[in-house]
Order: structure tokens, then sequence, then C-alpha cells
């Protein structure tokens, strides 16, 4: 019998599934097996015949099944990659099918995926570490490389447009990344990713997803599990969620992987993805990602430039698991994206105008907007006894954005008449980060335990330099002209604008009993966090504030039946407060800290194939209203009452029927302020919550060509308010998404390539694509075509 471990990099083929496959030739039974498991199955077809399987019945994986139908045929198979190679075993070879691999679960090695391979049977939960979905009190979606790929996916914000919870922006379409996840919005700067576990690691800017293995989606609240965030501004995203982003490691089998792409209008990219082990025991990994695309985007006159590079190291020893992820991504647009500074006309207008045609530009060429991050972290993990591990990391990124030209446009009225002026902004921010813990199991009695106890620290450190030239009236957002616009003086070198520190422990227990039929989990965080503010002009301190909360989180786990989980969450978190931004009239006011309150329920039905989930909730957080001057300057943010969103979720994903996969869901959301003062905008709806959004996407395995298969997704959002205090509201709007893919044998070296083309907003419609921040409302994508090609070497 032979042994092996796994490393981090769990593949497809290690999910259990139900397989039934009856008597018949060769051939049709591993064309059976790869619909209803989506393996990829690579032979010359002459390979197979005259050949017969076996019938294969039982809950296998898809390894465990094609051993059995290979058996005494004399073929061999090896993997690459995902895919699977059969070739003809040599004369006097030695076969080696018969041996079972027995496959050790390391702590921390990722969860496999479910049936379809589209979305993994569980994640990251923070400082509970790994866990499957039918064991987390909580709601969580982690989507695999598969979806990545297969969906041609260049940012993170394209993989979470997956999620019905989320409404994501898009990298040319705003130039802030932003998510609003169960009708809370916040910033990819604010801390609401984490990369393997590490908070603030992620890429600040539309994080490249050419090296990320998994997007994990925790919704809800996440203070026990993930500590505090950092935010610089007013932000509240991680109350409505938190995205983990988990980095490629080599994986037992070579990898060397070329893409080459082609995006509308005109820019063409390539990525080079190569993975190695070495070692005795291929303990020591190497993963290199490598990608550059550029050119002509779908908004007329766009350039855009994307490159990203990330170096992944591991060890993966007895005991000793070590990795170390270096990172450097970078993103220019000109003209940039803009969004729409609303708030000022809101209250006045009876609708608001529809959405432009989405490929004109709003602003003139010559507005040039970079970003750039780098990142290093290293990671550890020792296994003190069996039922004992430690773990510590530690990273520092460093991110820049410099903009040239125009940021946002201002609405004057509901014909489309707007203003825009010119504006020089630099930024940058250090965020150093570390954590570190230990997680043990134990046993008294009947009981069993789970213990956590984490402990985190994050600094960041901000700073600024903004100048803006006096406006220019442009007569329609329909068909804009632009005169000579004004230029304006370059503020010179960012200074320091503030310091946010936060620091917490926490500690957590997971009590199971029954063979884990019944788990409570219970935990407490300490979370001290502190602001600075300083004067740009002087660069001394002009405030500071500090705070400190006991949050706690309880969660329980009821399983009836072997494939059915009820779940239900109560769970805090701590925000410092916020900082209030130049566009108020009271800013660097720094507003009183708030905990937010999560109360969940749900079930989760594990069908064999697909899992369901419907989980309802109720969020709640102290409100920032944004209060209009009756002599028209700028507004004053103020803590008001109390935001309470309560929603509905259901999710579906796997595999339907052999060759048909499903992936999607509803969320409704019924999103109102309460409690504020004298009960003036009681009742009145959120900003940034969409009443509804539906995604349902499917794709098909075609019977009349082997290889091929088609792709579509729907995706429908609701109506969103613009600004609380005024009630006009952004139309609903649908997309339909369409694609295929073909994959075939190389005719030079037999390995599979796969070429892919997708057509995202096939209709080009033209649609506001969500609000946030108050005010602010931003278009959606126009019709954008997606073509690559990826060799195997």
């Amino acid at each position: 019998m032979a042994f092996g471990i796994a490393l981090p990099e769990a593949k497809a083929q290690d999910a259990a599934v139900q397989i039934n496959l009856p008597a018949q030739p060769l051939g049709q039974a591993l064309l059976q097996l790869g619909r209803e498991t989506s393996l990829q199955i690579f032979y010359p077809q002459q390979l197979v015949q005259g050949l017969q399987a076996p019938a294969v019945s039982g809950h296998l994986t898809p390894e465990q099944a094609l051993r059995q139908l290979l058996q005494g045929t004399g073929i061999n198979y090896s993997w690459q990659g995902d895919s699977v190679i059969l070739s003809r075993l040599a004369s006097g070879e030695i076969s080696q099918l018969a041996p079972v691999t027995v496959i050790g679960s390391l702590p921390g090695a990722l969860p496999p995926p479910y049936a379809g391979g589209q979305v993994a049977t569980g994640g990251q939960v923070g400082m509970l570490g790994n866990r499957d979905v039918m064991d987390t009190p909580f709601s969580q979606t982690s989507y695999t490389n598969k979806t990545i790929q297969d969906q041609q996916a260049r940012t993170v914000q394209d993989v979470l447009n997956n999620d019905p919870s989320v409404v994501a922006s898009t990298s040319s379409g705003t130039p802030h990344d932003y998510q609003v996840i169960r009708g809370f919005g916040g910033y990819g700067t604010d801390g609401t990713r984490t990369l393997n576990g590490l908070a603030g690691m992620a890429p600040l800017f539309f994080p490249s997803s050419d090296y990320i293995e998994r997007v994990e989606i925790l919704k809800g609240p996440s203070a026990l599990l993930n500590g505090m965030t950092l935010a610089s501004a007013a932000v509240t995203g991680a109350i409505g969620g938190s995205v983990n982003l988990v980095t490629k490691r080599a994986t037992n089998e070579p990898i060397t992987q070329l893409t080459t792409r082609y995006v509308s209008k005109s820019q063409i990219g390539t990525h080079l993805d190569v993975g190695r082990r070495f070692g005795a025991s291929k303990e020591f990994g190497i993963r290199f990602n490598g990608s550059i695309d550029g050119g002509h985007t779908p908004v007329d006159g766009q350039r855009s430039k994307l490159g990203a590079a990330a170096l992944n190291l591991d060890y993966a020893g007895e005991r000793v698991r070590l990795s170390a992820d270096f990172a450097h991504q970078s993103q220019t647009l000109d003209p940039n994206g803009v969004y729409i500074q609303a708030r000022s006309v809101a209250g006045s207008l009876s609708s608001f105008p529809s959405a432009p045609n989405s490929t004109v530009s709003l602003v003139p060429s010559g507005s040039e907007y970079k970003t750039k991050s780098t990142m290093g972290m290293v990671r550890g993990e020792v296994d003190i006894r069996e039922d004992v591990t430690a773990y510590a990391a530690i990273g520092k990124q460093t991110s820049e954005t410099d903009l040239n030209g125009y940021e946002k446009v201002r609405l004057l009225d509901g014909t489309g008449r707007y203003s825009i002026a010119r504006e020089i902004q630099h930024y940058s921010r250090d965020i150093l980060s570390m954590q570190g813990g230990i997680r043990a199991k134990a046993n008294t009695g009947p009981v069993n335990h789970a213990l956590s106890l984490n402990l985190s620290r994050s600094e960041l450190t901000y700073k600024r330099a903004e100048s803006e030239g006096s406006a220019s009236v442009i007569d329609s957002l329909y068909n804009p002209v632009f005169p000579l616009l004004p230029s304006v003086a370059d503020p010179g070198d960012p200074r320091k604008s503030s310091q946010t520190r936060a620091s917490s422990i926490g500690f957590a227990d997971t009590l199971s009993i029954l063979d884990e039929r019944i788990q409570f989990m219970a935990g407490i965080r300490y979370q001290e966090a502190g602001i600075k503010d300083f004067n740009l002009t002087t660069g001394l301190q002009s405030s500071k504030y500090d705070s400190h909360a006991w949050t706690p989180a309880f969660g329980l786990v009821v399983k009836p039946w072997e494939n059915v989980s009820l779940y239900a969450n109560y769970i805090e978190d701590l925000r410092a407060g916020t900082t209030v931004g130049t566009t108020y009239a009271n800013a660097g006011e720094v507003l009183p800290p708030y905990v937010s309150k999560q109360h969940e329920a749900g079930v989760k039905a594990d069908w064999g194939q697909v899992t369901t989930t419907l989980a309802v909730f109720q969020i709640a957080k102290a409100a920032s209203i944004s209060i209009d001057d009756p002599a028209g300057g700028a507004p004053t943010l103020a803590q008001n009452g109390e935001e309470r969103n309560r929603g509905i979720e259901l999710n579906a994903y796997g595999q339907l029927m052999p060759g048909v996969r499903l992936l999607g869901g509803l969320t409704l959301l019924d999103a109102r302020l309460t409690k504020t003062e004298g009960g003036t905008l009681d009742g009145k709806r959120n900003d940034t919550a969409p009443k509804a959004r539906a995604v349902i996407g499917a794709e098909w395995d075609t019977p009349f060509m082997e290889g091929l298969t088609l792709i579509g997704r729907l995706t429908h959002t609701a109506d969103s308010v613009v600004s609380t205090s005024s009630g006009v509201t952004i139309p609903s709007w649908t997309t339909v998404d369409l694609g295929a893919r073909y994959t075939f044998s190389s005719p030079w070296n037999k390995k599979p390539v796969t070429v892919r083309f997708n057509v995202d907003n096939v209709f080009d419609k033209n649609y506001w694509a969500g609000t946030y921040a108050s005010g602010f409302v931003y278009r959606g994508q126009p019709r954008t075509f997606r073509l690559s090609a990826t060799f195997a070497f």
C-alpha cells in the first residue's frame, strides 16, 4: 500500500461523489465518468478500442472510480494539473494502478471541490481554520480556481459577481475597488479582504485573480473570526462580509501552463503559471504566476494596462509547514472610470437620469489613474502534538495611487447636465499585519472540544496630497463635449494623514457531541483600536480616538440527518470611529466607534451532487447620515440612528445532472433606518442596498461534441437608493452573459488545450450598476468579449 500526503492544493479528484457506471465499452465509461465528475480525461481513441469496463458504483472519488475502470487494462494514468492523461504501459512495466493511496489531511489543507468543481466543500473560517461548509455555523461560499479560469476572471471582482449577496464594481467602471455585501458597502482598501487569512495583505486595488486558488466569501460580521479591520474612510464592508483570497501553491504534479487572451476592444495579454515540487517526499514547492494585459477597453478612447507577478514558496514537512508569498501588481487606466456624485441634487430629483451609453467616456482623455501594490508575507505552522497546532504569520504591504485627471463627475440636474474638475491626487498606504495562535482538540467525556486562540495586530499609515481645479459644466451625460479645461497645480508628495492601529485577542471553543451531530461554538474577542489624524500642512497630530470592546459570538450546528445542517449564529463586530472624508463640511472629524450585531439562522442540505443553503439574517449598526446644508454648502456627516438590514438568502451549486452544473442564488433585502433622532428618517431605505439580487449560472457539457461546454449566466439586481434622505433610486437591471469552452488533446504533446470564449452583457445594456457612500453612482460594464487559449506543457 502506497502512502502520500495531501499538500495544501487539494484537487477535484479528492471529492467523493455517488457514482453509478454500468458495464460498458471503456471509451463510453470514461466519457460518462468525465460528465458525472467534471474530470477531464485525455487519450488517443485507439487506446481504448475493444476494451470493456466493469460496472462501478458507490460513494467514490473520481480517481478511485478511474482506477476501477482501468484495472487490468494495461493503461496507466498521470495528472497534468487537474486533468488526467491516459497512456499504454510499456512492455514489462509494472502497473501502479492497484495500490491504494491513503490521503492524510494536514491542518490548513484546502477542502476539496464539491461536485461540479466550481465551489469548494468548505473554506477558512478565520481563527477556526478550514471547516466543511456543513460544519460551519455561518454562511460561506468558496469559489475555486476552476471557476476563475472558466469564467476568464481577470480580477477578484469578476469572481464576486457570481454571488447574489454581493454587488461588486468593475475596474473600468469606477476608480475604486468597491463591493456591497448584504447591503453594506466597503472599499478594497478598508481591510475587508485577507490573503491566506492575514488582514491587509490582499492587493488593495482590483486584485488580479491569476495567482489566486480560492476566493472565499464569509457573510456577516467577522470580528471574532478575523479580528478588527483597518479603515481609513467611511466604509462598512466588513460588517456585511469579508473575503479571503488563497494563493496558488505547487501541486504534487508539475504544472506548466501558458494562457494567451484577448479582451475587447483590443486588450491582449498572456499569463504564465509554473509550479514544481522537490525533495524526496516532494516537501519543497515553488509556484510562479506572471501576467500582463494591455490595450483599448470597450469604453471609447480608454486604454488599460494590468500587470501582476506572484511567487509562492512552501515547505510541507511531517510536523512543520512554512510558506512565503510575494506579489506585485500595477494598473493604469486612461481615461479612468468615474463615479457620479449626485448627493447635492438627489433631493430635488423626481427620478434619476437614465444611464448613458456604457461605452461613452464621461471625462476627456489624458486623465490617467495609476495604482500599484507590493506585498510580502510569511506563514508557518507547527504540530506541537498530534492534536495541537501553533501558527504565526507576518506581512507588509505598500501601495500607491496617483490620479492626474478626473475622479468623479457632479450631477447638476435631472436632464443629465454635470460638471467635472481636474484633480491631482497622490495616496500611499503602508500596512504591517501579524497574527499568531493555537488550535487544539480535546475530549471531556462525551464532549469533544476544538479550541482556538488567536492574537492579531495591524497598523496602517495613510498619506495623501490632493488638489482640485475649478469646475467646468458639460451639457449632457449622453453626448459629452469637453471644453478646454483649466489646469491644476500638483500638490506635491503625499503627507501623513492618519495612523490606524488595531489589536485583539480572541478565544473560541467548538463543543460537539453525538459524532459531531450537534456542535456549539462560543467565543469572545477583546479588541482595541486607535486612530490618529494629522494636519497635512503642519504635520502635527490634529485629533486622536481610542476605543476598545469585548465582542462575543455564538454558533450552533444541528444535523438531524447526515446531509442536512441546521445552523444559527450571533456575532458582534467593533468598528473604529469613521474619519469623515474631504467631501463633507466636517472633514477630519472622527465619529464615535460602534458595535454591529448580527442574528442569523439557516439550513444547508447536501443532496449528493447539489448543495442548497437557505439563510435569514439581521445586521444592525450605527448609521452615518449625510445632512444637507440649507445654504447649499457641503453636507455634514454625523451618526444618527441605526442601519438595520434584514434579508433572506438562497444559494445552490453543484452538478444538477450528468454534464449540467448550477451556480447561483437569490438574495432578498430589506434595509431600513431605525431609531433616528426624532424618528424623522425611520423607515427610510438605506443606500447601497438593492431590494433583491439574483444570479443564475449554468454549464452544459454537450453530448453532440465531446469536450465542448456551453455557459450562461443571468444577473438581476433590483433598484437601489441613491441617497437615504432623498429616497430617489436607480432602476433595476438585468444582464445576460454567455460563453463556451472547448478542450482537446494537443497534437504535438498530447496534453490538454482549452479554448474559452465569453461575452459579458450580451445585449449591451446601459445601466447604473450600483450606489455607494450615500449619493455616489457608477455605471455597469459594456458588452465585453473575452477569448483565451490555455496550453499545458
